[in-house]
This record gives C-alpha cells, structure tokens and sequence, in this order.
C-alpha cells in the first residue's frame, strides 16, 4: 500500500510540471488564431517611465504575453494594459486597453505572469504596449514591437571591441537592466553585467536618495586588510543642478574633501584628472576610465549607469577587476558640492553613516533585490510657493522633465521652471502674469489632463480662467485667483485647448503670507523674504525656492561686510538659525555673534529651506562694544538684502566646504514700512549731483541773495536789490530741479524719510518768500512814519528768508548722513565736514561784515565818512525799530562822553 502510494505521488509529481507547462503553452490558449507569425516569440524589456517599471517581455501566441522579472510600484486601480501604434504623445494618448488583466494596486517584485489579449484585439493592431494609468493618461514603461533602436549611448562601439575607457561598448537591452544586482542598503542598490571578452563591465548605481546627493562606489585596495576607503578607486556619480547625469573616476588618499597640500600636491576624494602633473589633456583622459552609458531621475530614485574597463590602462590611481576573485569594494552615499570658479568639479562631501564595503565576485549570479525601490518623497518637479505680492509668470517652453509623460512637445513654464507643482494658500489671492502665447489659453481646473474636457465627456470645475487667458510677454493677460475654503486640496493648470501642459496646483492652509504683512522676492526669484515690523522688533522669515542644505541672508549690499542669518537642518533633524558677522571671502571670515533672536524656527521640505525669526530693530547693547551692536534696522531707510545657497552648513566647524554654490546676483532694496522692493542700482552719482544743486541753492545763491540785501544797500543803485532777487529765484530753480532730478531716479518720494521731510519743510518756507516779495507794501513817503502792514511785512520777509536759509542747512546735513547710512560711504562723512567748515567761513563773514558797517556807520554820523547814498531813499533806516540803522541803536553810535566840542572854521574858497 505504501509502495502504491509512493508510486502515485511520484507520478502526480511529474504531472504536475507537465500541467504547469501546457497551461503557459500557447496551445492551451482556446481559439487563437495563428495569423501574425512575426511577432511570435519577439522578446524585450520595459522601457523604464514611471513608478520603477522593469522586466522582460515575450509574445508567446496571437493572444497572450509573458512578463518575468516584473516590478512596479503601485499605480492605482485603473492601470491596465494599453496598445497603441506608437510611442510619441500622440499614438500613446489615441490608444486603446488591450486586455481585461488589470495591474492591481499592490507592487510587483519580480513577478512572472502570463497576460490575454482580448479577442478583438491582435498584434497588427499594435505597435506599443505600454502598462498605462488611464485617469492621467499617464505611460509608467512600455515596450516598442518594432525594431529596437541603438542604445542610449554616444557613439557606441562595436560590440567586439576591447573597452578602454574612451568609448562606450553597445549594450543590447535596456539600460536599466542588468544580469545580477546586490543590495547595499535599505536605499541603495548595486546592478551589474560583466562582459570579460570584451573587458569592460556596466555597473548600475540605485538609490532613493534626495537628488543632491552623491552616489560612489568602487574597488579597496587588493592589498589592504583594512582602512578600505584609502587607497580606493571610486566611481562617483550624481546630478547636475540642471539635472544632467554625470560619472568621474576619483582617487582616495585621504579622509577629506580635496584640497591642495603646502608641497601643491592634491590630496583627500579627487578625481584622478587631478592628480597628473601633465596639462596635456590626452594624459589626463588615460586616467579617466570610466564613461557615462544612462542616468535619470524618476520616483525619487536616482539612477546612474555607467562603464569601466576590468582591465585599466591607468596603473596609478586604478585597480584591476578580477573576473573570478572576490574582492572588496566600498559604498557610500552624501551631499556633493557643486562646482565653483575655485573647483571646478563635484567634490563629495561627508558620507555621515551611509557607507560601507562588501565582498564581491563579479563572475557569480547574485539577484537579491525584490521589487523596486520606493521611497515617500516620490515629488522630484521644483516646487514654486505663490506669493501674493509677486505675479507667478506663465510662459511655454520645450518638455524635457515632463512629471507626467507623454507630453506634448510644449508645455507650461511657472517663473521660468517646467510644469512645477504649485503650492497656493487659502484666502490667499494669486496672480498669473500670462505669456505663454495667444495659443495657449490658461486655466486652472478640477480635471488633471485640461484640454477640451467636454470632448471626452468629462465634467470640471473651472476656478479660474479659460479661452480668454491668453497673452504674450510684450502683453501679458493678468489673472488672479483666491482659493478659499472650499478649494480642494489638489486642483491643476492647465491649457484649456491642449491636454498635458501643465501639471498639480497644492492648496494648503494659511502660510507665511498670513502670517506677515509683507512679503517681496529677492534677486533672481529664488528667495521670499517675509515681514512684519511692530513698535521695537521685526519677524522676519525667509524661504528658498529651490532645493537646498542651507539659507543666508544678509542686510548689506553684499556679503562682506555685512550681518548673515543662516538657516540650516542637522543631521538629526533639528533646524538652526544663528547670526554671523561676514569681514571676508572665506570660511575664517565668518564670525558667530551673540545676537538675541526669539520665535526661531526652520524646517526643510523637499529639501526647501525656510527660516524664521524675530529681532529688536536695536540691540540696544548699553554701551557694550560687541560687534551685533552695530546690527541696526532702520524701518525709514530702504534695507539691502542679498542671499545664498549652499550643501551643507555646520555650526561648530566652519570650511571651505561651507561656502555657498549659489548666490543672488545683485542685492534688493527693500522698504520696511511700504513693503516694496526693487533691484538695488548704483544711486550714488544721482544723489551727489541732487546734493551739489542743493548746496548751490541754499549754500551759495540764498545766503548770498540775503547778505546782497543787509550789507551792500550802501552801494548805488539797486545794485543790492537785483543781486537779491536774482539770487533767490536761482537758488528755487535750482532746487526745484535738484528735486525732480531725484525723484525721477528714485522714481519715488519717501515721506517718512528725516530728510524729505526736512527738505519739504525748506522749500515752503523758500516758496513763501517770493510770494511774500509780490505783497510787498509800499514804505511811505520821506519822513512818514512806516505804515503798520510794512513792519509787518518787513519782520514776515526777513525771519522766513532766514529760518529758510538754517533749515535748507540742516536738509543738506541730513541728506549727507542718508547718503552716508545708505552706502556706508566713508565719504560723507568728509564731505560733512566740509560743510561745517564752509558755514564757519560764512559765519566769520557776517561778523566781518556787521563789524565793518557798524564801524562804517559810526563814521557816517560823526561825519567821518565819505559815503555815497543810493538812489536818494533813506534804505539804511530799520524799519522795524526807527531808532536803529542797519540794527545799530543810534545811541551807541555817539562817544561815551555827554559833552561834545565842535570847532567851526571858515570856508575859504
């Protein structure tokens, strides 16, 4: 019984492979036609799209397919399987579904699975099957039933040439497939295809990692035990800021970042180029070995594929791969400084824990990745946060990192950035500086594909916009919108005639525009500038547009010379704001200050920086000498304000490697209480030539129209009289014109300045003269008494032309210091002084002037004189007091003694 059994176990046993085979034989299949023999058998991979597609592909009969080696993450219930005649926009989005098998919502890892077509569908009809989201219209990979196109790689080889590292050998299949792949990490992942004939070996780079990040890897030193890093041959790989893929091959000689050493010798994680003496750039090829074959940037998965040689030319900084030997190799992940005008290459920055080494032999099958990499920031489009004081402009440009493909050959820029998601706020309005085109009609809806929605028989809510939202960058259309309360939380822009320019609208709650009363965007639109000024501090918060590992701004034209708030996040998490004082151009330049700051806070999302606080306008320091004194904001004068961007900051230890990779190109000037803000431009020409007219006028022609009148009555004629007029309607002239000459440039007046006001204060008191001049009454004929309304006209004329002349003084002192605070211009300073000299000088003149007409004037009424009376009016006599000439009491013009002799003698002829 026993041997009965075992026999028919046995033979269920070699049963059950044989049902398992006819069930996946085309055979088993009912009613398939065998009509279209060519494709039969045709066998190839994914192309990679979306949501981590991979896997092989093989038409098995007419009716069915075979897909192994599976992966996808999950893309939602309505993902199925598409044909189409081609794989442009077009013939993708003019498609068809292709089988009642639905890709449910679970992922796949490495699943192998047989697919039906549906029974009116064949593979004449179809060119490209793609695994397709049909509510996005979205493609997330596919496979062209056509002749497969060459590889993505510059001018491959032949498939029979001896790799040296100067040009890429032709790959068959797609770059993103490999034979094995070895898992390094939980976020990083090794693929390889080793190739020994022709002495070269593909090495695929995986990670979910932030898109600054670097990826390395690369071979210890064969003749180490330890200290693995040193020594190594690295690949390092990464990502350009403007999102281009890149490979270098670096030398390790050192746990540092590269730098050069006293002797001139490069040292630490270079490139090996830099490493040759030789400027020869042949030479300097030899040492570069590894060439770049793919890379993109899909899902928050950076990927990276690349070729080196098992064999290396390079003696000196390479190591041999050993096709049948295991041998250690190291890994690492981090942040990579970009390239500056000091190094021009990507230089690695600290790996923090993300590293390690592995023993691998190249030669053995190893497949222990199951399923594709994910990770929750799956968002790699820019983000661009709406600001309701700045327009967000709206242009079309060509699509080349579309987040949602296909896409049509043009789609829709936001302030100058492709298609980015668009975080708006509630109760926040929005405006839309249109541009794209009068073809281009733009909107923003409840659909996610726009276009003409009533042609597929869909229904939309349209918030704002439509076919009139249209317009050219000579003149734009002007749209605004207010999400409110009943907003959903995810709305698109689109164009309202064509499908898929645009992409995701993000309405969240009340921001930092709630939170402060202005708001303005600095140089180059990369940085918002936030706040809000109460009676002794100001809240201040700033937020890059751009991703980032820390934020500066600085209150100064410049970075030197001025005060600095960084924010940062650190390795932990925990987000940091501090004070510096910035005396220079490298790290030792900066200098941490004790400055209080309350309300701190910052916090990075999708690696966007933002910061916040809230300071005294003055530290009110008590005497105390320590440079955050200084650190005044004057909310009257307009405010300079520069920012920057760099990888990494640190409190404790400052480098070279803490220096920013990008900074704003010229500072803003930002007015605190109107909550405005313009580009700063060079003023100081424009200001000095509206200060010199002003000294003209009121420190040459209105004192010197004033001294005319009180000291030269005596000369005659009117001599004095039209040196007086003359002088003062010169001197309104010319400050009328010092006037408009600075508002134009200013192209505005700020009252709440100390000096406008001052100055709006001289010219009434200088305009009320010439008036006051046209009222003059008459004096009286000689030896009347002066009428009432002349003494009263007489005191109005001479104490306004004087209070005029001392307030147009102070106006030209406190124009000086504006001058001085608004450029920290040493100059003013002198020029102050020059001033105070020229006023005592013209002091020492009107005592000189009193001093001779009084002694003049004794003379005269002793007859000791021999002066010439003017035009036969007694215009010395002080109409204002009868008994004073000139403002000289006729009594103290008489000798001390109360007895006087007169000698008379006789005329003789």
């Amino acid at each position: 019984m026993a041997n009965a059994q075992s026999i028919l176990l046995i033979s269920l046993g070699f049963l059950i492979p044989l049902f398992e085979f006819s069930v996946s034989s085309s055979d088993s299949i009912p009613d398939c036609p065998k009509t279209n023999t060519s494709v039969i058998n045709f066998t190839s991979q994914f192309v990679m799209c979306q949501h981590q597609v991979r896997g092989s592909f093989t038409i098995i009969n007419d009716c069915a397919f075979r897909v192994k080696d599976f992966d996808m993450i999950q893309g939602g219930s309505d993902v199925c399987w598409w044909g189409a005649a081609g794989d442009s926009y077009e013939n993708l989005t003019s498609g068809f579904v292709i089988s009642d098998d639905k890709l449910n919502t679970t992922t796949y890892k490495n699943d192998n699975f047989t697919v039906s077509l549906l029974s009116n569908v064949t593979w004449d009809d179809i060119k490209v099957v793609s695994v397709w989201k049909t509510s996005l219209e979205s493609d997330f990979g596919h496979v062209v039933l056509e002749e497969k196109p060459e590889a993505p790689a510059p001018a491959p080889a032949p498939s029979d040439v001896n790799f040296t590292g100067s040009s890429v050998v032709r790959i068959d299949g797609e770059p993103t497939m490999f034979d094995n792949c070895k898992v390094l990490s939980d976020t990083y992942r090794l693929r390889w295809t080793v190739r020994p004939k022709n002495n070269v070996i593909d090495i695929g780079l995986e990670g979910a990692v932030d898109v600054r990040d670097y990826m390395a890897f690369g071979w210890a030193d064969p003749f180490k035990e330890n200290d693995h890093m040193l020594g190594a041959d690295v690949a390092v790989t990464g990502f350009t800021e403007k999102g281009a893929p890149f490979v270098d091959d670096y030398h390790i000689t050192k746990y540092s970042e590269c730098t050069t050493n006293k002797n001139g010798k490069v040292e630490g994680v270079c490139p090996d180029t830099l490493y040759v003496d030789s400027d020869d750039a042949h030479d300097r090829d030899l040492v570069n070995n590894t060439m770049l074959v793919y890379g993109h940037r899909k899902d928050g998965v950076s990927f990276i594929r690349y070729q080196r040689p098992l064999k290396s030319i390079d003696k000196r900084y390479d190591w041999n791969i050993e096709y049948k030997k295991n041998m250690t190799c190291i890994w690492a992940l981090g942040l990579i400084k970009p390239p500056d005008s000091i190094r021009p290459h990507y230089l690695p920055e600290n790996h923090g824990k993300r590293y390690g080494h592995v023993q691998i032999n190249v030669s053995e099958n190893v497949n222990d990745c199951v399923g594709p990499l994910d990770t929750k920031n799956k968002q790699d489009q820019d983000l661009v946060i709406a600001n309701e004081k700045e327009p967000l402009v709206v242009t079309s440009g060509p699509g080349l990192h579309y987040p949602n493909p296909p896409n049509p050959s043009k789609v829709l820029y936001i302030n100058k950035k492709e298609s980015p998601l668009l975080r708006v706020e509630r109760g926040v309005p929005v405006k839309f500086s249109i541009q794209a085109g009068h073809n281009v009609a733009f909107y923003i809806t409840s659909d996610p594909l726009g276009g003409n929605v009533t042609s597929r028989k869909q229904d939309e809510t349209v918030y704002a916009g439509g076919p009139e939202a249209h317009g050219v960058k000579s003149k734009p259309k002007v749209l605004e919108w207010a999400p409110n309360r009943n907003t959903p939380d995810q709305v698109y822009y689109q164009s309202f005639y064509t499908q898929k320019m645009g992409w995701k609208v993000e309405v969240v709650d009340g921001g930092l525009t709630d939170m402060y009363n202005n708001s303005v965007l600095l140089d180059d639109q990369q940085v918002s500038f936030f706040w809000t000024i109460s009676k002794k501090s100001i809240s201040i918060a700033a937020r890059g547009e751009k991703k980032s590992g820390y934020l500066a701004i600085a209150f100064g034209s410049k970075m030197v010379n001025s005060f600095a708030y960084v924010g940062w996040i650190d390795v932990n998490g925990k987000g940091h704001v501090k004070t510096y004082w910035i005396d220079g151009m490298n790290a030792q330049s900066l200098h941490p200050t004790d400055e209080h700051l309350t309300y701190v806070r910052c916090k990075s999302e999708r690696g966007v920086i933002t910061m916040e606080f809230t300071r005294d306008l003055d530290p009110n320091c008590n005497g105390d000498k320590k440079i955050e004194c200084k650190n005044i904001v004057e909310p009257t004068s307009p405010l300079p304000v520069v920012w920057a961007m760099g990888a990494k900051w640190s409190s404790d230890h400052l480098t070279q490697s803490n220096m920013h990779s990008v900074t704003s190109s010229k500072p803003v000037r930002i007015s605190l209480i109107y909550g405005s803000a313009e580009a700063e431009e060079d003023l100081k020409p424009v200001l000095a030539v509206h200060g010199f007219m002003m000294f003209l006028a009121w420190g040459i022609f209105f004192p010197g129209g004033i001294l005319a009148a009180r000291y030269m009555k005596h000369v005659n004629g009117d001599v004095w009289f039209k040196i007086h007029v003359y002088s003062q309607w010169s001197g309104l002239t010319i400050t009328f014109l010092g006037i408009l000459f600075a508002a134009a440039e200013l192209r505005s007046l700020h009252t709440d300045l100390l000096h406008v006001k001052i100055g709006i204060l001289t010219v009434i008191l200088g305009c009320i003269q010439p008036v006051n001049a046209y009222l003059r009454p008459k004096k009286g004929d000689n030896g009347e008494e002066p009428l009432l309304r002349r003494i009263v006209w007489e005191y109005i004329h001479a104490y306004c032309g004087r209070s005029a002349v001392i307030v147009g003084i102070f106006a030209i002192f406190s124009g000086m210091k504006h001058l001085g605070d608004r450029y920290d211009d040493e100059n003013a300073r002198g020029l102050i002084w020059a001033l105070v000299v020229w006023i005592l000088v013209g002091v020492l003149t009107v005592l000189y002037f009193e001093y001779s007409q009084r002694r003049h004037l004794r003379q005269r009424f002793f007859g000791l004189g021999n002066w010439v009376l003017g035009d036969g009016e007694d215009e010395e006599t002080d109409l204002l007091r009868a008994d004073r000439i000139h403002g000289v009491h006729v009594e103290k013009l008489a000798l001390p003694s109360e007895r006087s002799e007169i000698q008379l003698e006789p005329l003789r002829s």
